[in-house]
């Protein structure tokens, strides 16, 4: 039998393994269920795929990700290694050719997910093959307390019944102690061997500001370090508007959102990995599977949901072991914003019911049918036609999604597509003669500053709210802007699949799976406020502040962090900025940004002087951001 290090050394291509991989492999070899706790970035794949390739049969993987699913298949094809995902939309006549080839095709990785194993024709197929290992990617989905739980996870045990000599191994890059703990019960996993690689990254300097102007401090922070960075934002609106302000000066940026189609995607991805470009702005969409082990910088300019997806985002930076940078800018203004973005879109068990009920009303499926049916879906349109709320309906079909009861088949994306393509000059000059489009105009090219440039996603239910028209009377602009060559505009009739699971049972489908929603909801509610807790605590270390979310003690700070270059400063400095800019507001009101460039100090001085200063109730902040003496 091949050695491991040898065929690492064969297809990958390294001389040795990472920390606590050889470890992993050897005993998932040895036949023990195996429990592996690695962060991004750690390399958990190779923990199934070499001892997959070593011994005899397939590797079945559990996953619940189609875009990882597809990616890691690819990669393992690119190699000359035989893999098959069965992955959504794939018809039923084919998943039989594909589990023939498992079968009798001399393969050695099946990816799936959790879901596909509730089909029992599936289950029967799996039973009949030589399988050598389960792995259980993304093992926290199994537990309703990790933040991705999925129903579907909890009969994965079963597994167990149908080969008890198959070893399992669970991989997760995010757990806290209750998570882990869940896991290992709730797969029925026999005395694992557990392996945790600590979640502490000491390259990566954590970095919290509190900022007046997130794109000035961007600026700074880019100039001073012009290597390859990642900005994350929230939605795919600021992608393109952060994306557009940083070209504007100066810098080479792209973006990427879910919305995209796989070319743009792989275009704008390809200008960052070859670093034609130095910043890539992206929503959470941005990151499974990317391995850029020389990003510097990774920045955060909208509160993230939990510290699990904050980790794993941050810890795209420095994966060449050198020193890079996690920084998380915020403003008074994001605790309330972050309530409504994340609290006041939680779906509760009322809305889920009626929302569920009017959607198959919608697609007129009736009482005890509608299992295995497929529709095409505008979010939007349902969303106007029962005036429900647009992210909250996504949040809770996403939960329904999650649950097994529907399939989305593709992420939502906007219904229109436009480009200006004449001078802004021209367009201003159309709307001098054109007065009664004037407004709709102007009120896209204020929200879509990027539509110049390229084809820009286009939200209809918001322009007709913003410019106070009908829907109707901004289509009929746009196609007049189209028939006279201003604009290049494309329309979708639909924005999704949906694929009904189940039949239709109204209250009694909500009910079983209600109080998972119930749980979700106090879960993010938690995780929100270890999210404000974060970014508020002052006076601890920020490694160590992570660190123990996960369940790790330390008692060392990190020393590079931002609480920790503070109290490295030494006090005298500090305290001769402070008589400064206290001298320099004596004579006139100031923003952070005048009195560091009065004082000549470095923004992470200035700020942190002027919050001791607030502290201590000797100065106020003005409507206008600057600060001035307190009388």
């Amino acid at each position: 039998m091949p050695k491991a290090l040898a065929i690492l050394q064969k297809y990958w291509q390294h001389d040795s393994f990472r920390s606590l991989q050889n470890e992993i492999i050897d005993s998932v070899l040895s036949g023990q269920d195996t429990f592996a706790l690695m962060p991004t970035g750690g390399g958990k794949s190779i923990c199934f795929q070499i001892p997959g390739l070593m011994k005899e049969g397939i590797c079945l993987v559990i996953s619940p990700l189609v875009a990882l699913m597809k990616d890691q298949v690819a990669n393992l094809q690119k190699r000359g290694i035989k893999a098959i995902a069965l992955t959504g939309g794939i018809r039923s006549e084919e998943m039989i050719d594909l589990l023939d080839n498992c079968q009798f095709g001399n393969y050695k990785f099946l990816y799936l997910s959790p879901e596909r194993l509730q089909s029992d024709w599936i289950l029967d197929r799996i039973k009949g093959l030589p399988i050598n290992l389960i792995t259980i990617d993304e093992a926290h989905c199994v537990s309703q307390w990790g933040h991705d739980f999925r129903p579907a996870y909890l009969k994965i045990s079963a597994l167990k019944t149908h080969f008890p000599k198959v070893p399992l191994l669970a991989l997760t890059a995010t757990a806290t102690p209750r998570v882990k703990k869940d896991i290992i019960t709730e797969l029925g996993m026999h005395n694992p061997n557990q392996f945790e690689k600590s979640f502490a990254r000491k390259n990566i300097a954590y970095m919290v500001f509190e900022v007046e102007d997130k794109l000035y401090r961007m600026q700074q922070i880019l100039k001073k370090n012009p290597q390859p960075s990642i900005i994350y934002v929230r939605n795919r609106k600021s992608c393109l508007d952060i994306s557009a302000q940083l070209q504007s000066l100066g810098y080479k940026s792209t973006y990427y959102h879910g919305g995209l189609t796989a070319r743009e995607k792989d275009k704008n991805m390809q200008l960052w990995m070859e670093e034609k470009a130095q910043v890539i702005v992206a929503t959470n969409a941005f990151g499974m599977g990317i391995d850029k082990a020389n990003a510097k910088t990774v920045i955060h300019i909208q509160l993230p949901e939990n510290i699990e997806n904050y980790y794993q985002e941050a810890g795209r930076a420095g994966r060449n072991g050198e020193k890079a940078f996690a920084v998380l800018l915020t403003s008074p203004a994001d605790i309330v914003q972050s309530e409504s973005q994340f609290l006041n879109i939680l779906p509760d068990k009322v809305f889920l019911n009626t929302m569920y009920v009017k959607l198959c009303n919608y697609f007129q499926i009736a009482y005890g049918e509608g299992i295995d049916e497929q529709f095409s879906f505008n979010l939007h349109h349902f969303c106007l036609k029962y005036g429900f709320p647009a992210l909250k309906t996504f949040n809770a079909m996403r939960f329904l999604d999650g649950q097994g009861i529907l399939t989305m088949s593709q992420e939502f994306s906007e219904k229109i597509t436009l480009q200006f393509l004449i001078p802004s000059k021209e367009v201003i000059r159309y709307t001098s003669l054109n007065p009664n489009d004037e407004e709709i105009i102007l009120t896209i090219l204020r929200t879509y500053p990027g539509v110049y440039e390229m084809q820009t996603t286009f939200n209809l239910p918001l322009i007709a709210k913003k410019s106070h028209h009908s829907e109707a009377e901004i289509l009929a602009v746009l196609q007049k802007l189209k028939e006279k060559e201003i604009i290049e505009y494309h329309s979708k009739s639909n924005d999704a699949t949906l694929i009904f699971n189940e039949i239709r049972e109204d209250e009694r489908t909500i009910s079983k799976v209600s109080k998972y929603l119930t749980r979700q909801n106090e879960l993010k509610k938690e995780q929100l406020q270890s999210v404000l807790k974060y970014i508020r605590e002052k006076d601890i270390c920020k490694s160590k502040m992570i660190l123990e979310y996960f369940g790790e003690k330390t008692t060392n700070n990190c020393g590079i962090c931002s609480y920790c270059i503070t109290i490295k400063k030494p006090k005298n400095d500090l305290d001769l900025l402070s008589k400064k800019i206290t001298t320099l507001l004596k004579t006139e009101d100031l923003s952070s940004r005048e009195i560091q460039d009065r004082t000549k100090n470095t923004a992470d001085d200035v700020i942190f002087v002027l919050q001791q200063l607030l502290e201590d109730d000797l100065l106020i902040i003005q409507n206008n951001n600057k600060y001035t003496l307190k009388t």
